[in-house]
């Protein structure tokens, strides 16, 4: 089998070996869509960095770590799984391995960081599942450990660069499209007060309602098919609902049949019951972070962390 070199790669993309070159060592100087194309002829061609050669010269051990979340209900873990699998493969793109690890709760994963760090030469972490209060980044912060976070401070201050998808737009998205079909009753399933995606999501169709001069009807339930279908019950009045995730869309699709259910995060449950939903950019989210992380570990990063924050897209199917 003939060896695939950055000279390969260039053709596959059709772009020159320098560009292969900056995609993989310096990627914020590549415009996005070339950056893209460039990792796809990558990943296609199976090219690997030669790691051994970059360890030598740049000291690291081009280590990277990451959390596997709970499965839950088996239909919202599938979104992190995306992610990982995003993130996977802008690392190898960049030179850098990932490891997974467990963790139950912010002190078992704070306890984990310690025995990875003392363990493995990791060159820094990415981290998920942002929330108020979170103390992880504060720990990791305080030991200069180098990491990027996928998700806001939620209330923290903006101390680090992390990438997020914008999930009140989302749902406003998704809102607009059903006043556009003709509803205005548009009811809302979310989660429990106090969960900062959550929140943003509720605030997203809230904000867009007012907007309308509408009424807004809520209700809340713990993440889960049975529990969204037991609480969509109390939406009496409405002839619509956007939902917090695809779980509770499919609660209330069993608790509401025919009214217009529109769900968030477009998974593949969504996709196989033709639920329209709201897509989250997992593998451009993934690819940011690393490209965040790269810049800080290189030592690129400008003086003022980086916040990016993505709009994601609603997927119309028959439910909506």
């Amino acid at each position: 089998m003939e060896k695939v070199t950055i000279a390969t790669v260039a053709v596959r993309a059709g772009v020159s070996r320098q560009t292969v070159s900056n995609v993989i060592n310096t990627p914020e100087v590549v415009r996005p869509e070339t950056r893209e194309r460039v990792r796809e002829a990558i990943a296609s061609l199976g090219y690997r960095v030669n790691q051994a050669a970059r360890q030598m010269r740049t000291g690291r051990s081009k280590l990277l770590a990451v959390r596997i979340e709970p499965a839950r209900d088996g239909i919202n873990g599938s979104v992190l799984d995306r992610f990982l699998h995003g993130l996977t493969d802008a690392a190898t793109v960049a030179g850098y391995r990932v490891m997974l690890y467990t963790a139950s709760g912010d002190d078992g994963e704070i306890a984990t960081y310690e025995e990875l760090l003392t363990e493995y030469d990791l060159d820094g972490f990415v981290l998920t599942s942002t929330h108020h209060g979170d103390p992880r980044t504060s720990w990791l912060a305080e030991r200069d450990v180098p990491f990027v976070t996928f998700g806001r401070p939620w209330g923290a201050p903006d101390t680090h660069s992390w990438v997020d998808v914008d999930n009140a737009a989302g749902t406003a998205a998704a809102t607009r499209h059903l006043l556009a079909t003709g509803h205005t009753r548009i009811g809302f399933l979310g989660w429990p007060a106090g969960s900062g995606v959550g929140d943003a999501r509720r605030e997203g169709w809230a904000s867009t309602m007012a907007e309308a001069g509408l009424p807004t009807e809520d209700v809340v339930a713990v993440d889960g098919v049975d529990s969204g279908a037991s609480a969509a019950e109390r939406l009496t009045n409405a002839t619509a609902v956007v939902c917090a995730s695809d779980s509770l869309a499919l609660g209330a699709m069993r608790a509401l049949p025919g009214r217009a259910i529109v769900g968030f995060d477009d998974t593949a449950v969504a996709r196989a019951v033709g639920l329209t939903s709201v897509s989250q950019p997992l593998a451009e989210a993934a690819g940011r972070c690393m490209d965040l992380l790269a810049e800080l570990l290189d030592g690129r990063a400008p003086t003022t962390p980086t916040h990016l924050l993505l709009p994601p897209s609603l997927v119309v199917r028959r439910t909506a």
